[in-house]
Parts: C-alpha cells; sequence; structure tokens
C-alpha cells in the first residue's frame, strides 16, 4: 500500500509578489497572558536543512519549535531572514476582543519589520488592517513556508513569556499550561481568582471575577 508524503510548508505563495512576509499568531484560546503575532521574510531561500526544521507550528514538538526557532534567530543574524514580533496584553484583549488584539499585534508584528513587504500573507480568514497588501491562507502555516516560520515564533515567544510569570504567580501553574483552560489551571482560577494577567471577557476568568468580586 503507497501513501502519499505529506506536503511541507514551501514558498509557492511568495513568489507571487517582490518582499512577502508570512504572519501568524499564538495564543487566540488561553484563559491568560498576551496574544503574540510574527511576521517573517525570507530574504533569500533558507537551506535545505534549516527549511526541513520549520512547519506548522501545532505538529512540533516543544524541543523541535525551540530548535526551528534558535534556527531563525542565527538565519536573522546572518542576513539570510528578517522578523518582527508583535504582542497585545490581556488588558487589550478584554478591552477590545480577541480578534481585534489579534490583529493589533499583528499590525505591531509587521511594524517591527525593517521595510513594509509588498505583501503579507495572514494564516486565516480574517485579514488584519495593515499597511501593505494582505492575502488570506486558510492553514496558511502548513502551505507557506514564511507563515510556518511565523507561528514557530509567535508560539516559542508566547510560551516564554508565560513561563516567565510562573514564579510571580506559581499558583496557577502557567508554566505547565501557557494559559489554556486545562483542568488545573481551572481549579486555580476557582480556588485563587483571576490574577491581572487574566482575559476579561472569557467566560471562566469572567466567572472567577464574579465570584471573587
Amino acid at each position: 500500500m503507497h501513501t502519499t508524503p505529506r506536503l511541507r510548508p514551501d514558498l509557492a505563495l511568495e513568489a507571487a509578489a517582490g518582499r512577502v512576509a508570512g504572519v501568524d499568531e499564538a495564543g487566540r484560546g488561553p484563559l491568560a497572558g498576551p496574544v503574540v503575532a510574527a511576521a517573517v521574510v525570507f530574504l533569500r531561500a533558507p537551506p535545505a536543512d534549516m527549511a526541513a526544521l520549520i512547519d506548522d507550528s501545532k505538529k512540533l514538538t516543544p524541543a523541535r519549535r525551540d530548535t526551528a526557532f534558535a534556527a531563525l534567530r542565527d538565519a536573522a543574524r546572518a542576513g539570510l531572514v528578517e522578523f518582527g514580533i508583535g504582542a497585545a496584553s490581556a488588558t487589550e484583549i478584554g478591552t477590545h476582543n480577541i480578534l481585534r488584539a489579534t490583529h493589533i499585534a499583528m499590525v505591531r508584528a509587521v511594524a517591527r519589520l525593517a521595510a513594509l513587504p509588498d505583501l503579507a500573507l495572514v494564516d486565516g480568514n480574517q485579514p488584519p488592517r495593515l499597511p501593505c497588501a494582505v492575502r488570506c491562507v486558510v492553514g496558511g502555516d502548513a502551505l507557506s513556508l514564511s507563515i510556518a516560520a511565523a507561528s514557530i515564533l509567535a508560539k516559542v515567544v508566547r510560551d516564554r513569556a508565560m513561563t516567565r510569570l510562573h514564579p510571580r504567580w506559581p499558583g496557577y501553574g502557567f508554566a505547565n499550561h501557557v494559559g489554556y483552560a486545562t483542568a488545573a489551571h481551572l481549579a486555580a482560577l476557582e480556588s485563587l481568582g483571576p490574577s491581572p494577567h487574566h482575559r476579561r471577557g472569557f467566560r471562566p476568568v469572567d466567572q472567577a471575577v464574579f465570584r471573587f468580586a
């Protein structure tokens, strides 16, 4: 029985314009912490061994994400790739809603590139209002190498930010679940109430706010 090899992200979509950035986010679903976005421009096609490290961040183990993150950082230092990171805080998420806050983070990520891209390939189907042309790509982190790279950078940066919160708020277990609604996290909210890093507007957090008011 023959199986079809799984396709990996490549630079075919990026070939549509001159300077193309892949844009993706991490952290739309958690109950706590920021949403983080990354914008990635490959200035040259990466070496095959580096490209082999890059895939949709959800398909990679934490160790493989860290390896790919380090490779992207080193490639940026070598002038092969350029990236920008942006975030929107839990307070901004509560003020604007998660979709709007995600778009704010994407705008900030693109603004941190050395120059505006001609085109931004954005994962998903909701276009942010960027100062350049935008093309939404559903499932883009499995198709576009620059979007996949952005997904890795955003995920690693966000997870590390949540891990740094853990010593200050040890009761919530942020280093273990990075803000997602695990049973342990929900139990901590039940017993401790929300921290300043929890997102208002998310039902379990709002319920905890009501109980501790």
